[in-house]
């Protein structure tokens, strides 16, 4: 069992199940077909423990009011060896069962049994997901995009494998096209720059005017002096990019891996087109009729596949688009490679290509649903109040190197997270550094600090806790102690939750809940001193709730410090 509401689940579902079968035997329902009974923790406390909507579920089946088939029910309902004690009717046929304490009290012990393994759940049942992240143009340094993308991507990921899926983190490098060609344009005319003076060479209107452009370009002369000034200009650029490309891919592995970011797999969108699989994938949609010809180009059909307009895949002069490439790159993940799943970060300026990407896998044989693309919206950051455009350390745009070195990797993933991707994000300087309870991260590794430095305490005095199974849970009855059991029993479920919606910061707003909760039981109760029975129990409660918090930090890559 990985979580005590699988086992609350059970029961209901065989209670539930024995009551129809009773109901029929009497006569007073029909056979009915029940494939599972949706169970739900209520939003009000008053509302029991949880509640199910079965009656409604089959009312069609009934031929009945939802009420009167939950009436029903509950003069059937058998709750021995359960953890149920009662059950009520709400509404127009709610059932919300009341427990008794015993699920809350193995709650515990099932932290304390699985220890860093509570939570994991097996929803994805060994199912190969690929989740694509960052993968930002090797052409500069990463910017806040970026950083959000990496932080909900990996943590992300992170949640995929808790929640029992066979998970392969990878960067794809757009190590090809345009902004290849800007690259290299860039990066050759920063070196005859050099040689020949500022003056005497223009610089391309839209080519890249950053300073890592003229570090190469200075790196590259300084090493090889005027050595590329006779050779033609295609073969110049491909010498400055090959020499450049490769330190920009490095420093960005530098960068993510400070970020708390390790890759399985980092994917050359060259090697695409190196080993035909571009022309590949454009000749098997040309055989099966989703291309059409127009002015000596080839583009993807739209109207056969649903969208809107048809899109080029390879250009007049014969070279392959974005599009071709990212076709044949979505086909290598789920065809060649065999991922069952496919998830993309993208930002929200994306949106448009979502469609199109989903409806180009269908000649495959794929189903849409195998590319899920998760949307990002935009970061603003604040420092004393007003947006923050600047880096304090460069003076210029802040990139995610600045970001790290100003509040920390800790502070980053955790604010990047704090948000839904759907939602726009306001990141706060100023607070990310604040070592006070307004600081979300720092309220939460302080209360796993708190609790080890209570726990470090009492061994000194020579107290330590007994075993579970020596330890008598019913004396934690006090409201804050059970509030707390309550919120620990959530983390299976929310695990889950945000597996099925991709959204991770679900977790990062659960283990704030977890810290609050903390910090309110133990204002409310004290931990050491008066009855030594009493001690051993919250004692097992203090540890349960390190254990989760430990857990969730460590699953979204943040330190959970000892001391603070």
């Amino acid at each position: 069992m990985n979580s005590i509401f699988d086992k609350i689940r059970e029961q209901v579902h065989g209670i539930v199940e024995k009551a129809f079968r009773a109901c029929e035997e009497k006569g007073v329902l029909p056979p009915v077909q029940i494939s599972e009974v949706f169970v739900e923790v209520p939003r009000e406390r008053g509302f029991g423990d949880f509640s199910t909507n079965i009656a409604m579920q089959v009312s069609k089946q009934t031929r009945m009011p939802p009420r009167k088939t939950a009436e029903l029910l509950l003069n059937e309902f058998d709750y021995s060896g359960t953890y149920i004690e009662r059950a009520e009717i709400a509404g127009p046929g709610f059932i919300n069962f009341f427990l008794k304490r015993d699920w809350l009290y193995d709650c515990l012990r099932l932290i304390q049994e699985k220890k860093e393994r509570y939570g994991e759940v097996d929803l994805g049942k060994g199912l190969k997901v690929n989740v694509e992240f960052v993968s930002a143009n090797p052409t500069g340094p990463l910017h806040m995009g970026n950083a959000r993308g990496g932080a909900l991507g990996d943590c992300l990921a992170s949640v995929l494998e808790k929640a029992g899926y066979d998970v392969t983190r990878e960067f794809y490098i757009n190590d090809a096209g345009n902004q290849i060609e800007k690259f290299g344009m860039s990066l050759e005319a920063r070196y005859m720059q050099i040689i020949l003076g500022e003056d005497k060479v223009s610089f391309p209107e839209d080519g890249y005017h950053g300073e890592d452009i003229i570090q190469h370009a200075r790196d590259y002369y300084d090493m090889y002096g005027d050595s590329l000034v006779d050779k033609p200009s295609e073969e110049r650029r491909r010498i400055l990019v090959d020499f450049a490309l490769p330190r920009n891919i490095q420093k960005m592995r530098e960068t993510l891996s400070a970020y708390g970011i390790e890759y399985d797999v980092w994917f050359s969108e060259k090697t695409l087109h190196d080993n035909g699989e571009v022309k590949r994938v454009v000749d098997y949609l040309t055989e099966k009729g989703y291309t059409v010809e127009k002015d000596g180009a080839i583009w993807l059909n739209g109207e056969k596949l649903g969208l809107e307009k048809d899109e080029v895949l390879i250009r007049s002069n014969g070279v392959p688009t974005y599009m071709a490439a990212d076709i044949a790159y979505h086909y290598n993940k789920l065809v060649t490679r065999g991922f069952d799943l496919a998830i993309d970060l993208w930002g929200a300026d994306h949106h448009g290509h979502v469609a199109r990407m989903k409806a180009a896998m269908t000649p495959f044989g794929l189903k849409k649903e195998q590319l899920e693309v998760v949307l990002f919206q935009l970061v603003r950051l604040f420092r004393n109040g007003e947006l923050a455009r600047m880096s304090k350390r460069t003076g210029k745009a802040i990139a995610l190197e600045d970001l790290l070195e100003e509040v920390g990797r800790d502070a980053a993933r955790f604010f990047f997270n704090l948000k839904s991707a759907g939602s726009h994000l306001d990141f706060d300087l100023d607070l990310a550094v604040r070592q006070s309870n307004d600081n979300p991260v720092y309220y939460v590794q302080y209360a796993h600090a708190r609790i080890c430095s209570l726990l470090r305490k009492l061994k000194e005095e020579g107290i330590t806790g007994r075993p579970i199974d020596e330890v008598d849970l019913t004396l934690l009855k006090e409201n804050e102690e059970l509030e707390l059991i309550r919120k620990l029993s959530e983390y299976p479920e929310e695990v889950a939750l945000a597996a099925k919606t991709f959204e991770p910061s679900r977790l990062t707003r659960y283990v704030m809940e977890v810290a609050a909760g903390f910090h309110s039981f133990y204002n409310a109760c004290r931990v050491k001193g008066g009855e030594e029975e009493l001690m051993m129990a919250r004692l097992i409660l203090v540890d349960c709730t390190r254990i989760v918090i430990k857990n969730i930090l460590e699953l979204i890559r943040i330190d959970a410090p000892e001391r603070m």
